[in-house]
């Protein structure tokens, strides 16, 4: 189950990466509009977090050695995830400041998830 869940975290971050990185405008966009949604908007990131999140928690829960990293990376988004639904309207500030000025975050964002997606490549094939 472990080699399953490396392998989803791996294609996921590489299509989110790719898509931060070449696509730094529409996530703008998204953010914006998850932001005119109010606490719903913050509700419906939330839960795409915790989804992701949980999937690697609960099937990857590996406390040694290097794939230790991506059960954080799990925990994490768990973290992530429980902040946006106790705390919607931090999630809110942090959603109104995507703005074009800003899109380098996204890309930065974008080589973050890559590079988690390339180490979860690594573990599913080489560990």
């Amino acid at each position: 189950m472990e080699h399953a869940v490396q392998a989803f975290a791996a294609v996921s971050l590489l299509v989110i990466g790719l898509s931060h990185l070449f696509q730094p405008m529409a996530w703008i966009r998204y953010y914006q509009w998850l932001a005119q949604q109010g606490i719903a908007g913050a509700f419906t990131e939330g839960f795409l977090i915790l989804s992701f999140g949980a999937i690697i928690v609960g099937f990857h829960n590996v406390w040694h050695g290097p794939a230790i990293g991506l059960t954080l990376v799990g925990w994490s988004q768990v973290a992530k995830g429980l902040v946006r639904f106790l705390a919607p309207e931090v999630t809110l500030g942090v959603m109104r400041r995507a703005t074009p000025e800003r899109a380098w975050y996204f890309r930065v964002g974008g080589v973050l998830a890559l590079t988690l997606s390339a180490y979860a490549w690594w573990l599913r094939i080489a560990v």
